[in-house]
């Protein structure tokens, strides 16, 4: 996954709830197979992450030294 090349970054460390959620899956709609989609958060979205794997999607967390969780999306078994 760490070559994936990215295909959008939604950086929702400001945007209140659902708006981030609702973000990541309207991106999720066109994302296309090989490409990553990036979600920065300042909390770790425990409730998205079955959404994820019960549509199709794996994931993996990454925990930044500035506060940053990115959560890092792709089709599973792309």
């Amino acid at each position: 996954m760490a070559d994936t090349p990215v295909s959008r970054i939604i950086d929702a460390r400001e945007l209140a709830p659902p708006e981030p959620m609702e973000l990541t899956l309207e991106a999720l709609d066109t994302l296309p197979r090989g490409e990553e989609l990036q979600l920065w958060l300042l909390r770790e979205p425990f409730p998205l992450y079955n959404i994820l794997k019960n549509n199709g999607f794996a994931h993996r967390v990454e925990y930044c030294d500035d506060g940053r969780f990115i959560v890092h999306i792709r089709h599973a078994g792309a």
